[in-house]
């Protein structure tokens, strides 16, 4: 290795015998190069659990501490019409009484702490339900159609003028209004669920329109990245307003549910292979500008501590933004926090949670990614290069990703890049990583004796241990920086701009 580069060796102890590195790859930038717009799709939106949980403090922290590293704008939850909520009953006449108070301290919440809402409208009140079917989440949501559209009707009518009345149009009108979740599953007891999702959504988008034209309604909300192109030929046949599509795929889920096939998807391929299916789907509509906006998607559906609660969560987050840049105009990931009781309550911190954040605001790994892909220029630069991210901002700086992913349950030879760049003057670059060494609480976890409770104290290490490292600097020589990715590894490299 030449002592002329500056040399970045960023470590991974392997408890199984060490794989030889690759070969060395050379990466090179032009900082001069022409770029792309690159929105920051990914990280404008969090999905998060159901709406009452947003009214408790500890979700609340977490949130803040979210906005600290991302350029989070809106939060989606379910249930913010369960029963939990008090919105709907009935008076002695059987005629609807709406009581909207606690929406109001969820909503405060949200604009209180720099966030809008993404108004996911479910799940049906146990007064309005025309049966009582419950989904399986432990607090047992109604997932049957409305015993009475007129009625299901006058709550929304109610609910768009009271939130209008409340924040105010110019407000409102930024917000989005999602019509149910996960028609195609067991969250819709309609049969058949098409059909019956059909009408529930026809009755709510023209309801919120009725009330003011300017509120963004959309759906069809859906599992597995299903129902899209029939969504939107039934909104342009019927004339039913659609200012957005959404649906949701997560990374294992299988290829016979998404694509109806029989291929052997990895959780690499799967989120982004969706998006554009129904990119595709959207552009050959009769609505073909419909935004489409990812209104969940995770590297799991599933609690996997070896995938949500480990460093895999990085490279897997990197190339899922690689992949989807260009096919989506947002991606809302689930969830921010492990304030979260699908399942029941938390019972440990580290259960393979779809959060950021683990019970007790501990960082885990997929928070430094975040943090550390925020830093992501506006432009993107052409590079075709696996693995790698090649960005600028706004004063010139690059910022460049490059990671080593590997699958779940294996090991990635250490990657070794020998980074030049070419025009540009810089004289140092920053470093910063995440790998099983850096940025990954969980070695200290397991050294603290994995306590099912933690102590404010023992809080309060893990906290600390969970940090992101510092950066780095770095001095070049004739621009060049070699640098050792681990398995598993994320490093971002800034380079200033010129003065």
């Amino acid at each position: 290795m030449s002592a002329a580069r500056a040399l970045v060796v960023i470590l991974l102890t392997l408890a199984a015998t060490p794989l030889a590195a690759q070969p060395r790859e050379t990466i090179t930038v032009d900082a001069s190069a022409a770029a792309e717009p690159f929105p920051h799709f990914w990280e404008h939106m969090f999905g998060s659990g159901r709406a009452v949980l947003s009214l408790r403090e500890s979700y609340r922290e977490d949130l803040r501490a979210v906005r600290t590293i991302t350029a989070v704008r809106y939060i989606r939850f379910h249930a913010v019409l369960n029963d939990e909520m008090g919105v709907y009953s009935l008076n002695a006449r059987g005629e609807p009484v709406f009581n909207f108070s606690y929406i109001d301290q969820v909503y405060d919440g949200l604009l209180a702490n720099g966030v809008r809402p993404f108004v996911e409208l479910s799940f049906m009140p146990a007064k309005l339900a025309a049966h009582d079917i419950r989904q399986s989440f432990w607090y047992r949501p109604i997932v049957s159609p409305p015993a009475n559209y007129q009625h299901w009707d006058a709550l929304i009518t109610a609910l768009a003028r009271h939130l209008i009345e409340r924040y105010g149009i110019d407000e409102v009108s930024q917000w989005y209004f999602e019509v149910w979740n996960e028609p195609n599953l067991d969250f819709w007891a309609g049969e058949p669920k098409q059909s019956t999702y059909w009408t529930l959504y026809d009755h709510t988008a023209r309801s919120l329109k009725a009330v003011d034209a300017k509120l963004r309604v959309g759906g069809p909300a859906t599992a597995q990245a299903a129902w899209v192109a029939a969504f939107l030929r039934h909104c342009k046949d019927k004339q039913v307003p659609v200012d957005f599509v959404s649906t949701h795929v997560y990374g294992d889920d299988k290829a016979k549910d998404v694509f109806g096939t029989s291929e052997r998807l990895t959780r690499r391929q799967m989120v982004c292979r969706a998006v554009q299916k129904v990119h595709s789907e959207i552009q050959a509509s009769p609505l073909p500008s419909v935004p489409l906006i990812w209104s969940e998607f995770n590297a799991s559906w599933s609690n996997h501590p070896e995938v949500t609660d480990a460093p895999f969560m990085g490279p897997w987050l990197a190339e899922t933004i690689r992949q989807c840049d260009g096919f989506v105009q947002e991606m809302s990931y689930w969830t921010f926090s492990d304030v979260f009781e699908e399942q029941g309550v938390v019972k440990t911190p580290f259960y393979g949670g779809f959060g950021l954040l683990a019970a007790g605001g501990i960082p885990k790994p997929a928070f430094n990614a975040f943090a550390l892909l925020h830093h992501l220029g506006e432009q993107r630069l052409a590079n075709d290069t696996p693995g790698t991210l090649v960005t600028r901002q706004s004063d010139g700086a690059l910022v460049i990703a490059l990671w080593n992913y590997a699958e779940v349950g294996t090991a990635a030879p250490m990657r070794s890049v020998a980074l030049r760049l070419t025009h540009n003057a810089a004289h140092s670059v920053t470093v910063q990583s995440i790998d099983d060494a850096h940025g990954n609480v969980y070695t200290a976890y397991e050294h603290m004796g994995s306590p099912r409770y933690p102590t404010q104290r023992e809080l309060a290490q893990l906290r600390e241990a969970a940090a992101l490292p510092a950066p780095i600097t770095h001095s070049l020589q004739s621009g060049e920086l070699d640098l050792e990715i681990p398995s598993d590894g994320l490093v971002l490299v800034t380079v200033a701009g010129s003065p």
